[in-house]
């Protein structure tokens, strides 16, 4: 059973830093490219950035780039997202997924909250 644990969100100032962790299980994780997305309350989900299967190759949008870095630990499982410099429009739930620059909707799980706000 594919499935996928997010932490690390919260709450924090306009220019503030985070880091999200996404535990994956279910699944051989080193095989598959990996992508964080977020969705913002009443908006449509809005990919961030993905990574290829051994972290050779890194992908972001542009409303996140040289902002955000994005990471994994294939020994741990594990996915993660660096995110510096928040802004109140980064505000949203962050997901993690299978995919390069797509995600695989079933995927999706209960996310972590973001919230960048003084």
């Amino acid at each position: 059973q594919v499935q996928f644990a997010e932490s690390g969100g919260g709450l924090v100032q306009p220019g503030g830093s985070l880091r999200l962790s996404c535990a994956a299980s279910g699944f051989t994780f080193s095989s598959f490219s990996m992508t964080w997305v977020r969705q913002a309350p009443g908006k449509g989900t809005e990919w961030v950035s993905s990574i290829t299967a051994r972290g050779s190759s890194l992908l972001y949008a542009d409303s996140v780039k040289g902002r955000f870095t994005i990471s994994r630990d294939n020994a741990k499982n594990t996915l993660y997202l660096q995110m510096n410099s928040l802004k109140p429009e980064d505000t949203a739930v962050y997901f993690c997924a299978r995919g390069w620059r797509s995600w695989i909707e079933s995927d999706r799980g209960q996310g972590t909250q973001v919230t960048v706000s003084s």
